[in-house]
């Protein structure tokens, strides 16, 4: 039972990591706007 234990631990501290690393992501990083455009060609308007 006290590998059960220890094991449950080791994900329980490394699911927080992660969760930690994705907040911190989510929170502090600022993405940098840009325009974007996209050419479509006139073949993918037609009706087959």
């Amino acid at each position: 039972m006290p590998s059960l234990f220890r094991f449950l631990t080791v994900v329980a501290v490394i699911a927080g990591i992660v969760y930690g690393v994705v907040f911190a992501l989510a929170n502090f990083v600022t993405p940098k706007s840009r325009e974007m455009t996209v050419t479509i060609p006139p073949d993918k308007f037609l009706k087959k």
